[in-house]
């Protein structure tokens, strides 16, 4: 879609935006963060206020950060897994993320980064695909007993995920 196409739904002329409630909130977080307060009973975020804020850590982190991840290894659904070359800077983002996912999960106790599924999974689920989709050996990065790749496969079987990229496909 070109942004041409995109400007009559989104003054910003990027995806996402939400249109509801005669509003249009654009960009991901955004859209999170108003889901989380329209709809409090989902429990977007935790309760525990430290939790929600190392989720909210994570999330931004995510946001606005891993550019190599982002320009070497762009998520495309519709992609048939193979095995790439990345930079240093992309091993330096996919160890990070590592980290903070073994880390998240240490804390919790899992099967989610806060326990329960969250905002922040919502976050990192394009981040789980780009893995598959490239084959990048997250034991290289650290996850040296498979904790990681565990959770991203966890976040592939979400069955709003499973109909996510079943829409994406032709």
């Amino acid at each position: 879609m070109t942004r041409a196409a995109i400007l009559p739904h989104s003054p910003s002329g990027l995806v996402p935006v939400l249109k509801t409630e005669g509003l249009q909130i654009v960009d991901s977080l955004a859209i999170c963060e108003f889901l989380n307060d329209r709809f409090p009973e989902a429990r977007l975020w935790p309760q525990d206020l430290a939790l929600r804020a190392l989720g909210r850590s994570a999330a931004a982190e995510m946001h606005s950060g891993f550019g190599a991840l982002r320009s070497e290894c762009p998520m495309d659904l519709r992609a048939a897994p193979f095995a790439k070359d990345i930079s240093e800077a992309c091993q330096d983002n996919v160890a990070r993320i590592v980290q903070i996912w073994r880390s998240l999960l240490a804390e919790t106790g899992g099967p989610y980064l806060l326990g329960d599924w969250s905002i922040a999974d919502a976050f990192f689920t394009p981040v789980a695909t780009r893995f598959r989709t490239y084959q990048i050996d997250l034991n290289k990065a650290g996850d040296v007993d498979g904790q990681a790749a565990s959770y991203a496969g966890r976040l592939l079987e979400i069955p709003e995920f499973r109909a996510w990229e079943s829409a994406a496909k032709p």
